[in-house]
């Protein structure tokens, strides 16, 4: 039996719950910002929401200071720097798992750090919870 403590799954009604109430100010940055419970509440569960998606070690997305996942099957990592990193602000983090913000896009702004050949491999499970923008 293993020592390592499992998680429990994450509860998609829950984590679209999370992000529907921080949807506005990820809509409008100008509308107030969340409480700092309800932006965590947003971004673990979009992360955690990830890492059930794309199960695996080879990539690890970080939010700080709310979560850091690993995810994307490949080779594992266990000590130092992971050399496949995605890490970016909570507010951008929601944007790309929302999909109202693109990861290429992101990454050529500067609002997303994506180190390592297999980071961009995040891609191919973005959106976790779709939102449409407004108009």
């Amino acid at each position: 039996m293993s020592d390592v403590p499992t998680r429990k799954p994450i509860d998609p009604g829950e984590a679209r719950a999370a992000v529907l109430a921080v949807a506005s100010w990820l809509r409008d940055d100008t509308e107030p910002a969340p409480s700092r419970a309800e932006l965590a509440a947003a971004v673990r569960s979009t992360a955690r929401t990830l890492a059930q998606l794309a199960p695996g070690n080879s990539v690890e997305v970080r939010v700080p200071p709310f979560v850091a996942v690993q995810c994307v099957e490949g080779p594992r990592h266990t000590r130092g720097t992971p050399p496949n990193v995605v890490e970016t602000s909570a507010r951008d983090w929601l944007l790309l798992a929302t999909g109202l913000l693109d990861f290429d896009d992101a990454v050529a702004q500067s609002r997303v750090s994506a180190s390592g050949h297999r980071a961009p491999a995040i891609v191919d499970f973005l959106p976790i919870i779709p939102l449409a923008r407004v108009r």
